[in-house]
C-alpha cells in the first residue's frame, strides 16, 4: 500500500508540474491575444484611414455631384485631414504608397466641385432669375462643398468667393438700376423752387402748371393722406409694371419707401444667406457695394432737386422705421448705410425749409396784399405747412425742429401785421388779423393737441384782437355812451361837488339810446356776419360785443339812480330784461 501511494504521489507531483506549465502558457496566449486585439484595432483604425477604397475613387472621378457625392467628399475632407494631423500616419510608409492617390483625388475633386459651382453662379445671371430660390433650393445644399474648398484648396475657394462677389454685385446693380429707371416714370411732381409759403400765388407761372392738376398744389403745405405711407411701412414694394399700366402717379417718398423696402428684403436675404454659405458676414460689403452706388446715384440726382419739406420730412421718418425694422430683425449690414441718407436728408430739409422762412421774411406786402378782410392764402398755407410738421414731429420728437417752427412763426407774425397796416381803416385791420388767426388755430387743431406753444400764442392774439374789435365796434355806435362812462359814470358824486352830473347832461344819451338801440344791434349784426369768414367766430365776437355793451348801459343806469332827479328820466330807459332778450335771441341764431 504504502509503494501504491508512494507511486500516486509521484504522478500527482508531476501533474501539478505540468499544470503549473499549461497555467504559464495560457497566460502567455492571453497576452499575445490581447497585444494582438489591440494592434489590430490601430491597425484596422490606421488601415481604414489611409486607404482609398475604389468605390470612392469611382465616385470622386466619375460620379455626379449629388448627395452621395458629397457624403464622399466628406470622407476624402476626413482622410485628407488625418494625414494631415495624425503623427502617426505622417510618418507611416504606407502613407508614401498612398500619398499621391489622395492628392490626386484632392485635386480632381477640387476641379470637379469648382466645375460645379462656377456652372450654378453662372444661372444666378440669367435674366429673370429668382435668386432668392436659386440660393435657397440649389445652392444651400451645396454648402459642403465650400467648406471643402475652405480646408482643402483655399486658392480655388478665394476663387468661387470672388465669382460669387462679382456675379452678385453685377447682378443686383443691374437689378435695382432697372428697378429705379421704372420708378422713376411714377414720380409726381409736387413742389418746384417757387412753391414757398411768401410767394405770391399769381407769380409761380401759368404755364409751368400745366404738367399737373391743381390738387396736387395743396400737397405742397397740407399733408393730407400723404402721412399713410408711414403706416404702410412694412408693405410690399410697389411692382412698377402694375404701378404704370394703372397710370397712378406717386409723391416721391412712396418710391422712396418702396425702393429701401425692396434693398432691405434683399440685403436680409443675402447677409443670411452668405453666412450660412461662406460663413462670411464680411463678404456683404463687397456684394453690396455696387447697388449701394447705383441707389446713391439716383438719390444724389433727386435730392438736390427736391423742394418738398413735408415729402422730405416723410423720408426722415421713412429711414427712422426702416432702421427700427432692421434692429428688430437683428441685421446690422444696413445700418452705416441708413445713416447716411439720414445724414443727407436733414440738411437738404433745413434747406428749403430756410427757403420757407427767407419766402415770408423777403415778401413784398404790396404784391400780397389784396383788399379782402378774409383769412390771406400766405396763412393758410403757413397754417397747413406748420399743422403738418408738427404731426410728424410727435412720432419723432426733434427738438431742432420745434425751433424752426418757432422761427417760422415769428416771421408771419411779422408779415401778418404787415398786411393788416395796409388796410385804410383800423377795424378793417383788426378783422383782417382775427380771421386769420381763427383760420390758423382751427387748421392747428386739426392736428390735435400737438399744437403747444404756437396754438396758445394765436389763441392769445385772437383774444386780445377780439376785444379790440369789440371795441371799436361799439365806439360806432354808441361813442357818446362810452365815452360818458369811462369819463364820468364812475365819478362818485361828492368827489366833483363843483361840476355834478345833471339831469340834462344825461337825457340825450339815454333818449338817444333808447331810439335807435336795436337798429344799431341789427346793424352790428351785418357787420359781423359779413366781416368774419367762419360764422361761429363771428358770433362769438358779436356776443362779447353785446355783453359789454350791456355792460356799459348798466354802469349808467347805475349812474343815474345816483344823481339828484334821476328818476325823471326812468320812462325813457330801457330795461335791462329787454337788452338781454335781444342778445338771447341773437345767440340762438347759431
Amino acid at each position: 500500500m504504502e509503494t501504491l501511494l508512494s507511486g500516486f504521489q509521484a504522478e500527482i507531483g508531476s501533474i501539478s508540474a505540468d499544470i503549473k506549465v499549461l497555467q504559464e502558457k495560457s497566460m502567455d496566449m492571453g497576452l499575445k491575444l490581447k497585444n494582438r486585439k489591440v494592434a489590430e484595432s490601430k491597425l484596422a483604425k490606421f488601415v481604414e484611414e489611409i486607404i482609398v477604397p475604389p468605390r470612392m475613387i469611382d465616385i470622386i472621378v466619375d460620379g455626379e455631384v449629388n448627395d452621395e457625392y458629397l457624403r464622399t467628399l466628406e470622407i476624402l475632407s476626413k482622410k485628407l485631414t488625418v494625414v494631415e494631423v495624425d503623427p502617426v500616419i505622417k510618418n507611416s510608409k504606407a502613407l508614401k504608397d498612398v500619398q499621391p492617390e489622395l492628392e490626386k483625388l484632392r485635386q480632381k475633386a477640387v476641379s470637379k466641385v469648382f466645375d460645379f459651382i462656377v456652372q450654378r453662379l453662372h444661372a444666378l445671371r440669367k435674366p429673370k432669375t429668382n435668386i432668392q430660390i436659386l440660393q435657397q433650393s440649389v445652392l444651400l445644399k451645396y454648402k459642403y462643398v465650400i467648406s471643402f474648398l475652405k480646408d482643402h484648396s483655399k486658392e480655388v475657394y478665394n476663387e468661387v468667393r470672388t465669382a460669387y462677389i462679382d456675379t452678385m454685385n453685377k447682378v443686383l446693380s443691374a437689378h435695382f438700376r432697372a428697378y429705379i429707371q421704372a420708378l422713376e416714370k411714377l414720380q409726381l411732381d409736387i413742389a418746384t423752387s417757387s412753391d414757398l409759403i411768401g410767394v405770391e400765388a399769381r407769380s409761380s407761372g401759368l404755364f409751368l402748371r400745366g404738367r399737373e392738376p391743381l390738387k396736387n398744389r395743396s400737397a405742397v403745405f397740407a399733408l393730407g393722406d400723404r402721412i399713410k405711407i408711414l403706416k404702410e411701412i412694412d408693405e410690399p414694394a410697389l411692382i412698377p409694371h402694375i404701378a404704370e399700366a394703372s397710370s397712378i402717379k406717386y409723391p416721391y417718398e412712396v418710391l422712396f419707401r418702396s425702393l429701401h423696402k425692396l434693398l432691405m428684403d434683399t440685403a436680409t436675404s443675402e447677409y443670411n444667406f452668405c453666412d450660412v454659405f461662406f460663413g462670411e458676414e464680411s463678404m456683404f460689403h463687397e456684394i453690396f457695394a455696387g447697388p449701394f452706388a447705383v441707389i446713391d446715384e439716383h438719390f444724389n440726382s433727386i435730392l438736390p432737386n427736391s423742394y418738398d419739406a413735408i415729402g422730405l420730412m416723410l423720408m426722415i421718418l421713412i429711414i427712422h422705421l426702416h432702421q427700427l425694422i432692421m434692429s428688430r430683425r437683428r441685421i446690422p449690414c444696413m445700418d452705416s448705410y441708413l445713416d447716411k441718407v439720414n445724414i443727407a436728408l436733414w440738411p437738404r430739409f433745413k434747406m428749403v425749409f430756410d427757403m420757407h422762412l427767407s419766402s415770408l421774411r423777403n415778401a413784398n406786402v404790396k404784391t400780397l396784399w389784396e383788399d379782402d378782410v378774409h383769412p390771406h392764402y400766405v396763412m393758410r398755407r403757413y397754417a397747413e405747412f406748420t399743422a403738418s410738421l408738427m404731426h410728424l414731429n410727435v412720432e419723432y420728437g426733434e427738438g431742432q425742429l420745434d425751433l424752426n417752427l418757432e422761427r417760422l412763426r415769428m416771421a408771419i407774425d411779422d408779415l401778418l401785421i404787415k398786411l393788416a397796416k395796409t388796410f385804410a381803416k383800423s377795424k378793417s385791420q383788426t378783422v383782417f388779423l382775427i380771421n386769420n388767426y381763427d383760420m390758423t388755430i382751427s387748421v392747428l387743431k386739426e392736428v390735435g393737441p400737438e399744437g403747444g406753444k404756437i396754438l396758445v400764442h394765436f389763441e392769445d392774439l385772437l383774444k386780445s384782437n377780439t376785444a379790440l374789435f369789440v371795441e371799436e365796434l361799439l365806439a360806432e355806435h354808441f361813442s357818446e355812451l362810452i365815452k360818458f362812462v369811462k369819463t364820468r359814470g364812475s365819478e362818485d358824486l361828492s368827489s366833483n361837488p363843483d361840476r355834478p352830473i345833471t339831469v340834462a347832461e344825461i337825457q340825450p344819451l339815454v333818449k338817444d339810446f333808447a331810439s335807435r338801440w336795436k337798429a344799431a344791434i341789427e346793424l352790428m349784426h351785418k357787420d359781423v356776419i359779413t366781416s368774419f369768414s367762419n360764422f361761429l367766430c363771428g358770433m362769438e365776437i358779436l356776443r362779447a360785443a353785446l355783453t359789454q355793451l350791456l355792460l356799459y348801459y348798466t354802469r349808467l343806469t347805475d349812474c343815474i339812480k345816483r344823481i339828484v332827479g334821476g328818476s325823471a328820466l326812468n320812462k325813457d330807459l330801457v330795461s335791462i330784461s329787454s337788452i338781454m332778450y335781444e342778445i338771447r335771441k341773437i345767440s340762438r341764431t347759431f
